[in-house]
């Protein structure tokens, strides 16, 4: 079960705690004191070492034990002796905490022990006045149910996606191995206006000519970018050039590394994309948008080997089948509205469509995500 369905399980008794339990609340500890360093490792440590103290505990040892609640003795049957509370052993527990989250982290595995003997007491008492059988709560069984199978239905769908034969990666990968292509650039950025200019507003253009005249600053630095792009094709280093361009612009700052090691075309800009259609040595034109001046350097392209696009290849594979199975469920039903009941006005942003009664399409499979 996923953290949505634990936090829905614990925060209305983490909530109602001070009110409902304000008795058994434990008073506030006091403010505590910011550990130095050395400390604060010493307690990462020990939190780290926690998890192989509880594997020491044994699966049939207690591990929550709440006195004052117990079943209450049958008809006819002899008061027992014994003090009155339920014990909950490891194995109970872990079972409880795995359903509700594979993997649970220790601090919230405490905050489920907390919160547990508050629910277990208060269905005890809902129980004893009959609330099970009040057709309030059995409509909101009903609907949690429809909830959790379609959440389990989700899991069990993601698990057999996940099935993923080797040949079907492969053969995507040879059909679509252009779009993992990969390029190591260099990267010249010339600001667009100079710093002193940079943070004054526009002055306004003339309505009779609508192109106007740009700032004195930004037809320096266009300049600027030119003769630097011109240097660069020389063979100049793209680290010393790019320098200049701040030293140009008046910005102090240090200029950001002009190595771009092994980036894709689809993660750059659409319009600095072209560079990965130059040769190796080539730099680009200078390519401007509205942050500044762009000058690229093409060292190398190439596509990676297989095994290191496997796993992104994979989930991939079964990003698409889940996508299928589910459309193929959602196309097999058709739902009809009574408007005169529902209305006719736009269903507000977050509430709940019918996939038909809203003619939503398909989501367009991507050949790879970005």
């Amino acid at each position: 079960m996923s953290r949505f369905w634990l936090i829905f399980l614990m925060i209305p008794a983490l909530m109602a705690g001070p009110a409902a339990f304000a008795q058994a609340q434990p008073a506030p500890a006091p403010p505590q004191k910011v550990r130095p360093p050395a400390d604060r490792e010493e307690q990462e440590e020990e939190n780290e070492s926690s998890p192989n103290t509880a594997a020491k505990i044994p699966l049939t040892a207690p591990v929550i034990t709440i006195s004052g609640l117990c079943n209450p003795p049958k008809a006819g049957a002899a008061a027992s002796k014994s003090p009155c509370k339920t014990v909950i052993t490891r194995e109970e527990f872990e079972n409880l905490a795995n359903t509700l989250q594979p993997g649970m982290p220790g601090p919230v595995r405490r905050q489920l022990a907390n919160a547990y003997p508050r629910y277990l007491v208060m269905s005890k008492e809902a129980q004893r006045r009959g609330i099970d059988k009040d057709p309030h709560y059995l409509e909101s069984v009903q609907f949690v149910k429809l909830q959790l199978l379609t959440q389990e239905l989700n899991r069990r769908m993601q698990e057999e996606a996940a099935k993923v034969p080797e040949p079907e990666i492969e053969d995507y990968y040879n059909k679509n191995a252009s779009s993992f292509e990969q390029a190591s650039l260099q990267r010249i950025f010339v600001p667009r206006a100079k710093q002193s200019d940079a943070g004054q507003a526009q002055p306004p253009k003339d309505p009779e000519q609508p192109n106007g005249k740009e700032p004195e600053s930004e037809d320096a630095m266009s300049k600027v970018a030119e003769d630097l792009r011109a240097r660069a094709a020389s063979g100049e280093d793209f680290d010393k050039l790019e320098k200049e361009a701040y030293e140009a612009a008046g910005i102090r700052a240090t200029p950001p590394s002009t190595a771009i090691p092994k980036i894709r075309r689809s993660n750059l800009p659409t319009a600095q994309a072209a560079v990965f259609d130059l040769k190796p040595g080539e730099v680009s034109q200078v390519i401007n948008d509205p942050s500044g001046h762009y000058i690229y350097k093409l060292e190398s392209k190439g596509v990676p080997p297989l095994d290191e696009v496997k796993q992104e290849i994979h989930s991939t594979l079964q990003t698409q089948h889940m996508r299928t199975e589910i459309q193929k469920l959602q196309d097999s039903i058709h739902t009809d509205l009574n408007e005169a009941y529902f209305g006719g006005a736009p269903a507000t942003p977050g509430a709940m469509k019918s996939p038909k009664a809203t003619e939503q399409k398909p989501a367009a499979k991507a050949d790879h995500p970005q």
